[in-house]
């Protein structure tokens, strides 16, 4: 499912416009990405938990010419399904 097929999903399931559906979704993507950029994380109960999660750095190889390098530490975003979500895709 691309973005445009999603928001054509939200405004039938929330009886909203597709216009509509498309800001409520932009609004969601953004919050979650202000959220996760100040530090904090975003559980919604049943459905998942957003967070932002440390790597550590690390070795790696450079797959063209097989040299070895170190690849930095990053914060990467992460989401957890929650019970709900597994349920529902399992059965």
């Amino acid at each position: 499912m691309n973005k445009s097929e999603l928001i054509d999903a939200i405004a039938q399931h929330a009886n909203l416009s597709k216009a509509d559906a498309g800001r409520a979704l932009g609004a969601f993507a953004k919050t979650i990405e202000t959220t996760l950029k100040a530090g904090a994380s975003i559980a919604l109960v049943g459905f998942g938990t957003f967070e932002v999660k440390e790597r550590a750095a690390r070795a790696g190889r450079n797959p063209q010419t097989g040299q070895e390098i170190t690849i930095p530490a990053a914060k990467i975003p992460s989401f957890k399904p929650g019970k709900g979500l597994k349920d529902a895709i399992h059965g």
